[in-house]
């Protein structure tokens, strides 16, 4: 799935966001590492994947990939709670 080296959490920026939909960084994270699929947004365009959070939640996570810099960076741009695809 997404191989990356690094999530990267900004306290005033998708810290916030994500908390706003209910969930942590590391409910996000769990997601990031474990997804069960992949996919685009259908508004952005922006990379998404699909997952249960350590937490027992079934979440979308939209982000970002910066992998300029030799470092391939997930930033996190929102996340919320979807019900299960079958």
């Amino acid at each position: 799935m997404i191989d990356f080296d690094l999530i990267a959490w900004d306290p005033e920026e998708n810290v916030q966001h994500v908390a706003e939909h209910g969930l942590t960084p590391e409910e996000v994270d769990s997601v990031l590492e474990n997804p069960l699929r992949e996919g685009a947004s259908q508004t952005t365009g922006r990379p998404v994947v699909w997952g249960w959070t350590y937490t027992g939640r079934h979440i979308m996570v939209v982000f970002e990939v910066d992998d300029a810099g030799g470092y391939v960076v997930i930033c996190p741009v929102t996340a919320y709670e979807v019900p299960p695809t079958s």
